[in-house]
């Protein structure tokens, strides 16, 4: 399983000794949440903070753009370094055209779906996709309980994508723990973000390892 945890539950005061525990780490990614008070009821932070972050961070950046019109800001992700650039389906009109422009500017691109829209408003983009990230909170803010059915949309996803031949992976975010991790891990997830309970955890490094073995 891939680990990638959240920035967003990170001490902002002293993001350093948590961006250096990250990269001592088994986690894989680092998951910056972007929040602009628009498409979700909070703001988060924004290209001068994680330009800071990706000066540090020696792990693959995998930016989630919770954003009103992210089509606008994918050269701001590109100077970034960034692995992927995630956005909202319900905050794009265009997704076919802002998923081939992600990847002329060299990146990953993906999409990232609220707990009530079907995965099946992608079966004719799913091809094109390098991952999907279904939210299993609803987006906006932190520490929010998992949504249990998101199990269910994790293996209707995951029939979608081995029938089709895509490669893209099954990223999910929110409520992520050792035991909503292992639900998602039987059901087809290949990615994990996990906020609070990395950063909130009394050992972070041993958090992340019981996400990593799933």
């Amino acid at each position: 399983m891939q680990v990638s945890p959240s920035l967003l539950s990170a001490d902002f005061a002293n993001l350093t000794p948590d961006l250096e525990m990250i990269n001592a780490s088994e986690a894989d990614l680092l998951h910056l949440d972007v929040m602009d008070g628009v498409f979700v009821p909070n703001i988060s932070f924004g290209f001068p903070v994680m330009k800071a972050v990706a000066k540090v961070c020696r792990k693959p950046l995998d930016v989630h753009l919770m954003i009103v019109e992210p089509q606008n800001w994918i050269s701001q992700v590109r100077d970034l370094n960034a692995e992927y650039m995630v956005f909202h389906q319900e905050a794009c009109t265009h997704i076919h055209r802002t998923v081939q422009a992600i990847h002329a500017a060299g990146m990953k691109a993906g999409v990232s779906l609220c707990p009530a829209t079907p995965v099946g408003t992608l079966e004719d983009i799913i091809g094109d996709l390098d991952q999907v990230l279904l939210m299993s909170v609803n987006p906006g803010f932190g520490g929010q309980p998992f949504i249990p059915h998101v199990v269910e949309k994790v293996r209707k996803l995951r029939r979608m994508i081995d029938e089709s031949g895509s490669k893209a992976l099954i990223n999910v975010d929110g409520g992520v723990n050792a035991s909503t991790g292992a639900l998602l891990a039987e059901a087809g997830a290949d990615i994990l973000v996990a906020g609070s309970y990395v950063f909130g955890a009394p050992n972070p490094n041993e958090a992340i390892h019981s996400l990593k073995v799933l």
